[in-house]
């Protein structure tokens, strides 16, 4: 059970106490997700020391950045998390289309360091990893290994990033700068759908007793922090927009699989607003609707595997959406003929097409997935759609450049513009989407077994419990036992008392 993350005492009396010291001697606390989830409850002494912080200073009160609330400097806090309303006129559907950044988190400009926060957080207040001792790996496809990093280089500890060689340019950049040593760097083959490799890496480096291994895909952690923190940020949003407009319905959450840690917002959406949960993945990659496998490049997405942290029993509907609209999408949203088609031909807002950098590759893929759901379900604009763009385009200029010979011969146009919004934008169908019967659900959930059961030997019982309602409910508990956790372990260190 301690490596799905869901004990909730501690584990280790000695490593535990070695955390203890180890934290206290290099004044690191612990926010509580509580905190994360409602940053106005940082203490006020906190929220003025980083004032005197970088948000992308190694620095251990960067820890309390870690939320959806920073504006958009990052330094600041701001009092509804910073979202963007596509219009009509850049969607082609009448819903409102509302996408919180994670570009904002800090560190890394992505909502990754999130998850791995999560994923952490309760082995090191349980007594389960001892950062005097142990070596965290992350194993991911870029962004939630950067974010592993970044916290391990804070804690004094060796973080190891485990991701797809494949992957952009951008990422690799990022670990050369943070990682301790080269060879904390590893890269497995493949690209963004090669999760299998990433696996039997880690299961090769998991036989050295001192290698901790983080693993999003199956840490409860990524799935409790995200149902709590993304989901209240996400009814936040929704709610600031119907302040705006009464009436405003909040219809559907969209969100690629991923780790499926930020998909965990949508049961929060569903107990609260009755909101649809829509799962997006690569049609180059359906495994969701087809059982199927491939490549593609949505990076961030992950693929050919469900993640145990899926609670695939409240999923509403599957989404197949092509690489190559992302791709082709991404060029016409940062290139100066692409926003200069969209705001003279199209009419949209500069504001908004200014802000179009904020979309990352995943992002894209989340927006895209929304629009397929507004047009099968005919949503007008009194419906809501809420998603996530996990990072910003700047991870992706690599990408970019790729794409831009790939696809147009290395020169960007006006007939190019016109041509990528037809087919990608207004011509985003309903092909390839699945509204799910309880059969399909099932069927989804039994693909699981192969990966868990067989290849990551998971007792066959708890694999099976996950289908219940009660399984998911029950969880929740764990944030408060946690979070009481992590009040004590700062109490032991005294470093909230001493930046009191």
């Amino acid at each position: 059970m301690t490596t799905l993350g869901l004990e909730r005492h501690i584990v280790d009396q000695d490593v535990y106490d070695r955390t203890v010291a180890r934290f206290r001697e290099a004044n690191i606390a612990l926010p509580t997700f509580a905190q994360l989830a409602d940053p106005s409850l940082i203490p006020a002494a906190i929220r003025e020391r980083l004032k005197d912080v970088g948000p992308d200073d190694p620095h251990a009160l960067n820890l309390f950045r870690v939320h959806w609330y920073n504006d958009a400097e990052r330094t600041g806090v701001q009092d509804v998390p910073g979202y963007l309303v596509l219009p009509p006129e850049l969607t082609g559907v009448r819903a409102k289309i509302l996408v919180a950044l994670g570009e904002r988190f800090p560190m890394i400009t992505a909502h990754k360091v999130l998850a791995a926060y999560g994923c952490l957080a309760p082995r090191l207040v349980t007594g389960q990893f001892d950062p005097t001792t142990h070596k965290a790996l992350w194993p991911s496809t870029g962004n939630y290994c950067r974010g592993g990093v970044a916290i391990s280089r804070i804690m004094g500890c060796r973080g190891v990033a485990i991701l797809p060689a494949g992957m952009s340019q951008e990422r690799f950049d990022w670990l050369d700068a943070w990682a301790s040593a080269s060879e904390d760097i590893i890269r497995t083959p493949g690209t963004e759908s090669n999760v299998k490799e990433i696996y039997d890496k880690c299961a090769e480096l998991d036989r050295e007793e001192d290698n901790i291994i983080f693993n999003q895909f199956s840490e409860f952690g990524n799935h409790l922090v995200h149902w709590l923190a993304t989901g209240r940020a996400l009814a936040h949003v929704f709610e600031t927009e119907k302040a705006k407009h009464p009436g405003l319905r909040l219809t559907a959450f969209t969100s690629a699989t991923g780790s499926a840690g930020a998909i965990a917002a949508g049961d929060y959406l569903k107990d609260t607003y009755g909101a649809k949960i829509v799962a997006l993945e690569a049609l180059e990659c359906p495994t969701l609707l087809e059982n199927g496998f491939g490549e593609h490049n949505i990076q961030g997405i992950g693929d050919k595997h469900i993640p145990y942290i899926h609670n695939v029993m409240n999923t509403d509907f599957v989404v197949g959406v092509s690489d190559v609209s992302t791709d082709q999408l991404d060029v016409l949203f940062n290139s100066a003929a692409g926003r200069k088609y969209l705001v003279e031909r199209r009419g949209v807002d500069p504001a908004i097409v200014g802000a179009l950098g904020s979309l990352g590759f995943s992002a894209i893929c989340n927006i895209l997935g929304a629009i397929k759901t507004a047009r099968y379900l005919d949503l007008g604009p009194d419906d809501a759609i809420v998603t996530v763009a996990t990072d910003g385009a700047a991870l992706y200029s690599s990408e970019h450049q790729k794409a831009l010979e790939t696809y147009f011969g290395g020169s960007f146009d006006a007939v190019n513009a016109g041509e990528v919004f037809g087919q990608h934008i207004l011509g985003a169908d309903q092909n390839r989407l699945l509204e799910l019967t309880e059969t399909d659900r099932r069927r989804v959930f039994n693909l699981g077994y192969y990966t868990w059961v067989e290849q990551q030997h998971v007792a066959i019982e708890d694999f099976v419990a996950r289908r219940a309602p009660a399984y998911w409910r029950d969880l929740k508990s764990l944030i408060g036992a946690w979070d009481t956790m992590i009040e004590e372990f700062n109490a032991k260190t005294g470093v909230l008392e001493r930046l009191a």
